[in-house]
């Protein structure tokens, strides 16, 4: 399983970089949008809806992306609202980890629920890219972001199979564990450094980039729990097969969903 993660993560490695370089920030945003609308039709089976129901979710999505994109000249001259009202959802969004209970069965209103959160974390998502990257220097930024996730979760990757022990969510993801959680986010924090001093038209000092880092990192490690919440409800161990090894859209980028509106927030807060 390892192998097959590693050389498909060598694939989309070179894919996503020429998205994030070569696209024009329109471009891009079109095909963060395509992208995002594959883990939306994800969405339907962690809602348990049949594909009619998957469809019009899709379909829902599609439209509020287009309304959002057409009314972009309006939320853009005021980021810091709208990122803020993005991660006020998301803090919403994360209470339903507190209360998860896995001896319960989801009620008559889960599939709602479920929609809900698909809407509001894809569109969350595509705002806060399509934001960063329309910015100066913002294929950079979004590299900057890539890096700290994928540092986040290497390193509590290594550092749970080295020392962890107690659970971090052991009712969601028994596999996590604190020290899991603490490995990233220093990995986190050190990469962000280190990508606020080397990558060209950044130029960030040190202190604000391992804030930025360390932040990303915990609601990025909310994200991939949130996830993970729905597939235990329903009983899934991945959400779709697009990318072997990694499963789905929603397997793959579950982190990248929550971490954007919150690593974009921070960057305007901090003023990088």
């Amino acid at each position: 399983m390892l192998k097959t993660r590693i050389l498909t993560a060598l694939v989309l490695l070179p894919v996503a970089l020429s998205g994030i370089f070569l696209l024009t920030p329109q471009n891009f945003a079109l095909a963060v949008a395509l992208l995002l609308l594959v883990g939306c039709w994800e969405f339907h089976r962690l809602a348990r809806l049949q594909s009619a129901g998957g469809v019009m979710l899709v379909l829902l999505q599609v439209a509020l992306l287009a309304l959002l994109w057409h009314f972009a000249d309006h939320w853009r001259p005021d980021p810091i609202r709208t990122m803020e009202v993005l991660c006020v959802l998301w803090l919403l969004l994360f209470s339903q980890l507190r209360w998860h209970d896995p001896a319960r069965p989801p009620g008559p209103g889960y599939p709602l629920q479920v929609c809900a959160n698909a809407l509001v974390s894809i569109s969350g998502a595509w705002l806060a890219l399509s934001w960063l990257r329309a910015e100066p220097a913002g294929q950079w930024w979004i590299l900057a972001l890539l890096l700290i996730i994928w540092a986040a979760d290497i390193g509590a990757y290594f550092a749970g199979r080295r020392f962890g022990k107690r659970k971090l969510a052991v009712r969601i993801s028994p596999g996590k564990t604190w020290a899991g959680f603490f490995g990233g986010l220093a990995s986190a924090m050190l990469v962000a450094v280190l990508a606020g001093r080397y990558l060209p038209g950044l130029a960030a000092p040190a202190l604000p980039m391992a804030m930025l880092g360390a932040a990303t990192a915990v609601v990025s490690v909310a994200g991939d729990l949130f996830i993970s919440l729905h597939k235990r409800t329903v009983g899934m161990k991945d959400t779709g097969r697009l990318f072997p090894g990694h499963g789905g859209v929603l397997d793959r980028f579950d982190s990248l969903l929550s971490g954007a509106p919150f690593f974009a927030l921070g960057k305007l807060l901090l003023g990088l």
